[in-house]
């Protein structure tokens, strides 16, 4: 319908851009931080409460169950757990985090902050782009709203039997979400490896951008897999050496089979720990299995006061050293070789100081994430002699650097020598360089085309032996006699660059090439005539010709 104005009526102004909604989508993500915090929450107190139903001597009711399974969510984060319920009546720190039940709230929130940043996608143009977050608000709420749940679970897990030391939380807690919900935006986004924020100085972010550091990274990586790899082997071996005092020990702990499987679940939460400290023990400062008693390859000194529990009944035995543990040393030198292999780059104009560094970085990467790795796999277990459980972080990391650094970096410079050296026999010789080898390369194709006729100048085929000759007429532009056109040779002479009995000339050869017809034979004498040979060259056209009588 058409509006009719009055005259002197004001105009309608012009519609405004509306201003983007984003609350919805902000309350979106944070719910679905809350929810992933509700989700690990939720499967812990379902294993805990079907442990307790399972458990013919229940220590308290499912209220305490319940505080229980908060106390292991936090403690799943890294927080420190108290126990105050000792013989000695001295609150005991439990600081020991199962490696493995770290990933339930790792993979919760990273899989939230990705939900997050899709949310608007698929709902069309108009919703996508007022609902659809930028990364910073989609991190920032769904670390909002876990932290708001993990808040209330350190005030509920505080009336339980084993509550979360507040200080430890305060940190251990927001340092997991924003870890996890940074992985989780970042794979959303296409894991964009972008340059830093203008902020930084151009001259670092010029360095950064280098190739040297992505490589160093990924050798690093490469390393830190082969060390734990190592402790992976190391540890499995010790199991089966002690296979007989591993099982006494699972038995003996409980009779019934519900706290046979709860022991099974712990233990098997504690691998990942385990397979840490087997690559402390292989990079040789080992780890503390109490107050002053630590296990080396080199040595089990002191007297451990060790709880009866199926990992800790495969120590290695006390006493000196032997060759068999020695042998452990093999896994730092394999992951030295590791990163010095896959530090070399593969382009010739890489010197060798660049690729020394590069492997010296990957040396750094690989040390930086073993001290991490032991400082996240330690703790304690008590108080006095068990104050002390697992490998000294820096021991670690200094071990780690010192022993891929020693090797790393002799054998990438090694290796990229090897991959520039010269052909064999020709030192000094460019002959065999690949820049020259190209080059030689294009120059022999531009000589060998012309032994070939374009389609476009080859004359007209001869006819078939045995067939009547076609009169020849004269072409346009040509005297109808049979004399010779412009420019053309006499009958029987022989043409420009061309004989009677010749081919066109090759650059660089003294003599015409021969033609060979179809159905010639290549040097027959007396007009022999054979089978037809092979086809010709697609894309080319094979002239047929005859040698002259004699």
């Amino acid at each position: 319908m058409t509006q009719v104005i009055e005259r002197g009526a004001p105009l309608p102004s012009a519609p405004q851009a509306r201003a983007p909604r984003r609350s919805p989508a902000a309350a979106a993500c944070v719910l679905g931080g809350a929810v992933a915090a509700g989700l690990g929450l939720g499967f812990l107190a379902v294993l805990v409460i079907v442990l307790w139903i399972s458990s013919p001597y229940p220590d308290s009711g499912p209220g305490g169950a319940l505080h229980l399974a908060a106390g292991l969510w936090l403690m799943a984060h890294g927080t420190e757990l108290v126990r105050y319920d000792t013989l000695s009546g001295v609150p005991a720190p439990v600081g020991v985090t199962p490696l493995l039940l770290v990933a339930l709230p790792v993979l919760l929130m990273r899989r939230a902050a990705r939900l997050g940043s899709a949310s608007g996608v698929g709902a069309g143009p108009d919703t996508e782009a007022e609902e659809l977050l930028p990364a910073s608000a989609v991190f920032s709420a769904v670390v909002c709203g876990y932290l708001a749940v993990g808040a209330l679970a350190t005030l509920y897990a505080a009336g339980g039997p084993m509550p979360a030391d507040p200080i430890s939380a305060a940190w251990h807690l927001p340092l997991v979400a924003v870890c996890a919900a940074g992985g989780g935006v970042w794979a959303a986004k296409g894991r964009p490896a972008g340059s830093l924020p203008g902020w930084v100085p151009a001259g670092v972010r010029r360095a950064v951008a280098r190739p040297r550091y992505a490589l160093a990274l990924r050798s690093g990586a490469a390393g830190v897999l082969v060390l734990l790899g190592g402790g992976t082997v190391l540890v499995g071996a010790s199991l089966v050496w002690h296979a007989g005092e591993v099982q006494s020990s699972f038995l003996t702990l409980t009779g019934v089979w519900s706290g046979r499987f709860a022991v099974l679940l712990l233990a098997v939460t504690l691998l990942p720990n385990a397979v840490v400290w087997g690559a402390a023990y292989g990079l040789g400062p080992g780890f503390a299995v109490g107050t002053g008693v630590a296990a080396t390859p080199l040595g089990f000194a002191g007297a451990p006061a060790l709880p009866r529990f199926p990992l800790l009944a495969a120590l290695p035995p006390e006493g000196p050293g032997t060759p068999l543990t020695w042998a452990a040393a093999g896994v730092p030198v394999v992951a030295g070789l590791v990163v010095g292999w896959l530090a070399v780059r593969r382009a010739r104009e890489v010197s060798y100081g660049e690729t020394a560094l590069t492997a010296a970085l990957g040396a750094v990467v690989c040390g930086l994430a073993m001290a991490g790795l032991a400082a996240a796999s330690a703790g304690a277990l008590g108080t006095r002699a068990l104050a002390a459980f697992g490998p000294v972080w820096w021991q670690a990391g200094a071990a780690a650097t010192g022993w891929v650094l020693a090797l790393a970096v002799p054998v990438a410079v090694g290796v990229h020598g090897l991959r520039n050296r010269p052909a064999a026999g020709d030192a000094g010789d460019a002959w065999h360089d690949s820049g020259v080898r190209e080059l030689r390369w294009a120059v022999l194709r531009e000589a060998a085309l012309p032994i070939v006729a374009p389609a476009s100048e080859a004359p007209a085929a001869a006819p078939a032996p045995g067939a009547p000759a076609a009169p020849a007429g004269p072409a346009e532009g040509e005297p109808a006699s049979g004399g010779p056109g412009e420019g053309e040779p006499a009958s029987g002479g022989p043409g420009e660059g061309t004989s009677a009995s010749a081919g066109p000339v090759v650059p660089g050869a003294s003599e015409p090439v021969d033609a060979v017809g179809d159905g010639e034979v290549p040097g027959g004498q007396g007009g022999v005539e054979a089978g037809p040979l092979a086809p010709g060259v697609v894309g080319a056209r094979v002239l047929a010709r005859r040698r002259p009588e004699a």
